[in-house]
């Protein structure tokens, strides 16, 4: 082993931590244990059977194709198919305006490699994705918070933020927002909000991330229009997954954008991994053609909406009065908030160790590294009656922890 490793490691890679969820995934063996940690779905949601078909089918009539390398810019069916979604939905566009990726942690990554230099500055959210805040650190961004309410970040805030970026020749490169069921924090923008945050984003030129993992997971509400389709000019790029309603395995993504912008994106990949599998991607193009993906979207929202109500009802019984948290319309998760001086972070092993239950602690949401006083519960992936339990055994670790510190 070489003795100077940190010596020749490359600047970005000496910024970078390793990911606190993936590392809490190391505990999921513990005989016992409770998480709320991760962000993944119920394998009860997993259309096994009718991807056993469809599989073989590709094998037998499509192995020439999806057995060999693909496109960089992706599989022309899936983005087709893609793309009518989409019209549907009301966004003006063509297959010119969507790549696939691998997944869309992928996207972020060479979003966050084709506009960010060492020093650049970034706008989002306190709390905002940790994958977001992963993938702009690598890249030496400088990320600057802006403070959320119910409806979003607040624009007051966001434009004099901007204002002192752009007098320090700091320009930020983008916004980078989560409309829909934000991670983590659970709250979704309002339309009066998009529109304001668009207005910004045009008064002063740039660009604005729209990450939406989660807008086809909603429980009660209406649908909000996505900023991209709000805006109209091309100056938003919104990004999408199936991680969260399909397979999380498949890793497939995609970005909807400029075609100017896309074609770098393009570039980027090329030199990352080429192309997404054709494999995947064809697989997942079939599901769609065959009409089962809209069935199964609506099978998971019965399923996690019922997921989501037990753990509010149970954190309203067992958890301290201290803590708070608001009722998302969906998505997968929720975030908690303790009293100040409680260190969530600190605790979070005791918790693990005594309860038997993990969550992710707030801190590494914030940019700014705050938020001690939180915690991200996911509620999608245990069942509702270890959702329930966890609850219960959550409110005792921290009825206890306050007690203590009373």
């Amino acid at each position: 082993m070489i003795t100077d490793l940190q010596n020749i490691l490359a600047t970005n890679i000496r910024g970078m931590k390793r990911s606190a969820i993936r590392e809490l995934l190391k505990f999921l063996g513990q005989p016992g244990l409770i998480s709320f940690s991760g962000g993944f779905p119920a394998p009860a949601t997993f259309p096994t059977e009718e991807l056993k078909d469809i599989i073989a089918d590709v094998m037998d009539k499509e192995a020439a194709f999806a057995l060999q390398y693909g496109t960089t810019e992706g599989d022309i069916l899936l983005r087709t198919l893609m793309v009518e979604r989409y019209k549907k939905a009301g966004l003006d566009m063509s297959i010119d305006n969507m790549i696939i990726t691998t997944a869309s942690q992928q996207a972020l990554d060479l979003i966050a490699k084709i506009f960010i230099d060492r020093g650049d500055t970034v706008i989002m959210g306190l709390p905002s994705y940790l994958g977001g805040i992963s993938a702009f650190n690598s890249y030496g961004a400088e990320m600057i918070g802006i403070p959320m309410d119910e409806e979003g970040e607040n624009p007051e805030i966001m434009e004099a933020k901007i204002k002192e970026a752009i007098a320090r020749g700091k320009k930020p490169k983008f916004i980078y927002v989560i409309p829909d069921f934000q991670n983590p924090a659970g709250m979704t923008m309002s339309e009066k909000r998009r529109k304001e945050i668009i207005a910004i984003a045009h008064k002063y030129d740039i660009l604005i991330l729209e990450d939406s993992p989660y807008r086809e997971l909603r429980y009660e509400g209406e649908d909000q229009r996505t900023i991209y389709e709000l805006d109209g000019t091309g100056q938003v790029v919104l990004l999408g997954t199936f991680s969260k309603i399909f397979c999380p395995g498949f890793r497939i993504g995609w970005v909807v954008g400029h075609p100017d912008i896309l074609d770098k994106i393009v570039v980027a990949k090329q030199a990352t991994d080429l192309c997404t599998p054709p494999f995947t991607q064809r697989i997942a193009a079939r599901y769609i053609e065959k009409g089962l993906l809209d069935p199964k979207i609506q099978q998971i929202r019965v399923m996690y909406k019922a997921k989501q109500k037990v753990m509010l009802d149970s954190l309203q019984e067992f958890m301290p009065e201290e803590f708070s948290w608001i009722k998302p319309q969906g998505g997968l998760f929720l975030m908690a908030y303790g009293p100040e001086g409680i260190d969530t972070n600190a605790l979070l092993l005791d918790c693990i160790k005594e309860a038997n239950v993990a969550y992710v602690a707030g801190t590494s949401f914030f940019c700014d590294g705050k938020g001690q006083n939180t915690m991200r519960l996911n509620f999608s992936y245990e069942s509702e009656e270890q959702n329930r339990e966890g609850c219960k055994r959550l409110g005792s670790f921290y009825k206890k922890v306050l007690a203590n510190r009373n």
